[in-house]
C-alpha cells in the first residue's frame, strides 16, 4: 500500500473524528475547511487517493457517503430524497407534493437519528436566509416528514394556494389568519388567511452544508 501523505493523514483522521462526533460522514467542503486545502477539487484528488489505498469507500451518487473500512462501526444511516429546493426567505415556485415523491433529483445519506425513525421523509435544500437563527442556512438541506398540519411554533414547508408558491418558515395560528415566522430579525413575518395555507411537511432536522 502506498505510504500517506500529511494532508492524506490529516484527512483521514478529519473524518473519522467527524463521523465519531456527528455520526454522518463529512462534506467535501467540510474536508476542506477543516484541513486548510486550497479546493474542493483538491480534496477529490485526496480521496481518490485514499480510495485506491484501500482506506475509504464512497458513493458517489449520495451527498456524504464516505464510509471508513477500518472497522469503524457506524450507526445505520438512510438515503432520503432530495426532492428540489425551497425558499427561506420570500416564497418561490417548487415541485407540487404530487410530484415530490418522483421527483428526486438526488438522494442523501442519513442515520435513522436524523429521521427520528419516520418513513416517507424527504429532502430540500434551502435557497435563502430567513431561517438563519435557527441554524439553516442557504444551501443547507432539511428532511422534511409530510404533514399536513402541524402546531403552532414548528418549522414546515408552507404552500400557499393563491401565488402557487411555497416557503419554509415556523407556523403561527391567530383565528382566521396564520403568521409565518421567519427565524431573522432583518425580515417581517408573512400574514395570509388560513385557507390560502397548505402544509405539506414538517421540518424533521437539518443536514449543514458549509
Amino acid at each position: 500500500m502506498s505510504q500517506l501523505t500529511p494532508r492524506q493523514g490529516a484527512i483521514l483522521d478529519f473524518i473519522g473524528r467527524f463521523i465519531d462526533d456527528k455520526d454522518y460522514p463529512p462534506s467535501i467542503r467540510d474536508i476542506q475547511q477543516a484541513c486548510a486545502i486550497s479546493s474542493t477539487s483538491v480534496v477529490d484528488y485526496n480521496l481518490k487517493a485514499l480510495e485506491r489505498m484501500g482506506l475509504i469507500r464512497r458513493d458517489r451518487e449520495v451527498s456524504r457517503a464516505i464510509e471508513l473500512l477500518d472497522g469503524r462501526r457506524r450507526r445505520r444511516t438512510v438515503a432520503v430524497p432530495v426532492v428540489g429546493r425551497i425558499a427561506a426567505g420570500f416564497p418561490i415556485p417548487v415541485p407540487s407534493a404530487d410530484t415530490w415523491s418522483s421527483g428526486a433529483e438526488d438522494t442523501v445519506e442519513v442515520t435513522e437519528a436524523m429521521t427520528r425513525g419516520k418513513e416517507n421523509v424527504f429532502a430540500l435544500r434551502v435557497q435563502g436566509t430567513s431561517m438563519i437563527d435557527a441554524l439553516i442556512n442557504d444551501g443547507d438541506i432539511v428532511l422534511m416528514e409530510s404533514a399536513a398540519s402541524v402546531s403552532d411554533g414548528e418549522m414546515a414547508a408552507v404552500w400557499l394556494r393563491r401565488e402557487e408558491e411555497t416557503t419554509l418558515k415556523k407556523v403561527y395560528h391567530e383565528g382566521n389568519r396564520v403568521r409565518l415566522q421567519p427565524a431573522n430579525s432583518a425580515m417581517k413575518p408573512i400574514y395570509t388567511d388560513a385557507d390560502n395555507v397548505e402544509v405539506q411537511g414538517r421540518v424533521l432536522s437539518t443536514l449543514r452544508m458549509d
